[in-house]
């Protein structure tokens, strides 16, 4: 019988908090960089999918990504409400109550899906938001977490794939990204782009996101050895290293293409280096971690200066930044996943195993076309249901006033009029 082991149970608890804590984040580092109008609309995209993507994974997302396998491509209902998820402990992870596991992948759940409303800000109804993610979470993040890590045909197991992701590179950022993509180019441009300027309203707010995202990143990339133990201290140890990495690597294409580095491309490219670093955190050494980040941060800024020609709006980046850091960190852990570092794991091309690169690469592929296509579908959907797109005059007014009667900013006080920016 499996032991619980306490040290272990505790560090995953502390990072399912830590996991928790970066959608709070994600919501600052998106909040500050849409126009102030759309500060608080922008900021509930992301904090209201604690509310609402935890009840349905509660529901229904934990056991269609984790119940017992069902053709190697969705879970059984045997966790339905999670039903016998207790205190046990659980086949896939045996040190820890099967609780543990739930709420740390729940956390997981909620994050991913916050990730895409980057790509839609300033302009979807808040009622065809709701819809569109509380399907997306059920038809397309649970199946393709368990292809991954419940099971499924991607992971590891005999006549699976065996592609290595540790904490989320196809599960949660290109699954995400791709699915941003689908989004910015269904709902179309906001009114006024590219032509009019929509620069950050807040850049404190948005390093602000990015430190919290950094720090809750320790829980995301280290919990996901679900132990205390030496893969879980490499991981994290990779993970700070990517995000330093990707920060460098950004800031100099950026600072010699435009003669200074900013605030919000610092910001930026750390957060690509911890993209680009969570496929690998638990299979690299560190010096490889760096050259993840760098390589990842020169890319992605690369990517997101090319937005404009190829003709999208994606509002925040999140394609240029999480499925582009995502592809390069997943091909790149094919590259440099060492079984030095994690046994669990395996050797890449560096190390003298060529074929873990067309493993990574048929992941990328199976991820990228399967949330495309259903991403597309679901917003289609959504649309003829609820509607997604708010009217010109809404979008014009701003998603705070328009969907939430609310302003971020207010300037006067006792009798003086108020106003809103």
């Amino acid at each position: 019988m499996p032991e619980i082991d306490s040290g272990d149970t505790a560090w995953i608890l502390v990072s399912a908090a830590l996991v928790m804590f970066m959608t709070p984040g994600l919501a600052l580092f998106y909040g500050g960089l849409v126009r102030s109008k759309n500060v608080l609309g922008t900021i509930m995209h992301s904090f209201f999918a604690l509310g609402l993507i935890s009840v349905v994974f509660m529901m229904v997302g934990y056991t269609l990504a984790f119940g017992s396998d069902v053709g190697k491509v969705v879970g059984g209902l045997d966790f339905l409400f999670l039903n016998g998820v207790g205190a046990e402990a659980s086949d896939i992870a045996p040190t820890i109550p099967h609780s543990t596991y739930m709420i740390f992948q729940l956390m997981f759940a909620v994050i991913t899906p916050a990730l895409i409303t980057g790509a839609f800000a300033e302009r979807m109804k808040f009622k065809g938001y709701m819809v569109f993610m509380a399907l997306w979470s059920v038809l397309v993040y649970s199946p393709v977490a368990h292809w991954v890590w419940g099971g499924g045909w991607l992971g590891g197991g005999e006549g699976n794939v065996g592609a290595l992701d540790f904490a989320g590179g196809t599960v949660v950022h290109i699954n995400a990204g791709v699915a941003a993509l689908a989004a910015a180019i269904y709902l179309g441009k906001r009114k006024g782009y590219p032509q009019e300027a929509m620069r950050p309203h807040n850049t404190p707010m948005v390093v602000t996101g990015a430190a919290i995202l950094w720090f809750g990143w320790f829980g995301f990339n280290g919990g996901s050895a679900l132990a205390a133990d030496g893969v879980a201290s490499g991981a994290l140890v990779a993970t700070h290293l990517g995000a330093a990495a990707g920060m460098l690597g950004w800031l100099l294409p950026e600072w010699m293409q435009h003669k200074a580095p900013t605030t919000v491309g610092a910001a930026t490219g750390a957060v690509a280096g911890l993209v680009a670093i969570t496929p690998a955190a638990g299979f690299v050494e560190p010096w490889a971690a760096v050259v993840i980040g760098l390589v990842a941060g020169m890319i992605c800024y690369a990517a997101v200066s090319l937005k404009p020609k190829l003709g999208y709006d994606d509002s925040l980046d999140v394609v240029g930044v999480h499925f582009v850091g995502g592809l390069v960190g997943a091909v790149l852990t094919g590259v440099f996943a060492t079984t030095a570092v994690n046994a669990a794991g395996a050797d890449g091309l560096l190390y003298g195993d060529a074929s873990l690169v067309p493993k990574q690469l048929i992941a990328v592929a199976a991820t990228a076309v399967y949330s495309l296509i259903a991403s597309l579908a679901l917003l289609f959907i959504t649309d003829k249901l609820v509607g997604l797109r708010v009217s010109e005059d809404e979008e014009m007014e701003g998603l705070d006033l328009s969907q939430h009667a609310e302003a971020a900013y207010t300037y006067a006080e006792g009798g003086g009029t108020m106003s809103t920016h």
